[in-house]
């Protein structure tokens, strides 16, 4: 069984509501345009033959009509030649055609109103159907950026934040690297500067290499230590 019963069922339905209750919308999205597409071509093709035997019965008419004036000018003639009572058989005639035209008058009057109701129909449903569609390219749209944003929140889920952080520590590290080499390449002061700064700088260098000299030293000594208690203990008794 379809989603829809009858075409009122269509033209009556709530599609967001629809929607809404729904499990898989697109899905139902899918069934719905495609009965609403089967019932308007339906709907064209019995407004066609709506539409088809309207013209067979208005050409019937039009050929009642015809035949209607004819007996008329026979009824005339008699008349004229002194036949009335060939004048009143022909007018017989006339008034049997004249009840039959207006039987095929009221058949072509009803068939134009189904033509025109079918034409409303189809108007009707072929704005349902385009209401149906967009809705589908909405929720076909929905539909890709959700899967687009879960993708993308699966995707910084899968991304180590502690190897992050490594890279971004070694990147600073290079940085850094880049800032002192930078601060060792220059500039330096000029000729002018050279005087009293220069040998300030010695002063300091001085006093640096003392306490160099100091740690060497105290170092060498622990050498010499070290050596002498394992010369002792080579030694032999």
């Amino acid at each position: 069984m379809g989603i829809f019963t009858r075409f009122r069922d269509i033209i009556s339905s709530n599609i967001n509501a629809m929607l809404e209750r729904a499990e898989d919308p697109e899905k139902l999205l899918r069934l719905m345009i495609q009965e609403m597409e089967e019932t308007l071509v339906e709907l064209k093709a019995s407004c066609a033959g709506a539409m088809a035997t309207a013209v067979k019965v208005r050409r019937e008419w039009e050929q009642l009509d015809a035949k209607i004036g004819g007996w008329g000018e026979k009824a005339a003639l008699a008349v004229d030649k002194g036949l009335e009572d060939l004048a009143r058989e022909a007018l017989l005639e006339k008034r049997r055609l004249e009840a039959k035209a207006e039987t095929l008058d009221r058949e072509l009057r009803e068939n134009e109103d189904i033509v025109e109701g079918y034409k409303a129909d189809i108007a009707t449903l072929e704005e349902k159907l385009v209401t149906a569609k967009e809705k589908q390219r909405q929720l076909v749209q929905r539909h890709i950026r959700a899967k687009g944003r879960k993708r993308a929140g699966h995707d910084m889920r899968r991304t180590d934040s502690h190897a992050a952080m490594m890279r971004f520590e070694e990147f600073e590290q290079r940085i850094e690297r880049m800032e002192a080499e930078a601060d060792l390449s220059g500039p330096w002061p000029g000729k002018e500067q050279r005087g009293t700064d220069r040998e300030h700088f010695t002063l300091e260098e001085k006093f640096a290499k003392l306490a160099v000299d100091e740690d060497i030293e105290r170092e060498l000594a622990a050498l010499r230590s070290r050596h002498a208690a394992s010369s002792r203990t080579e030694r032999p008794e």
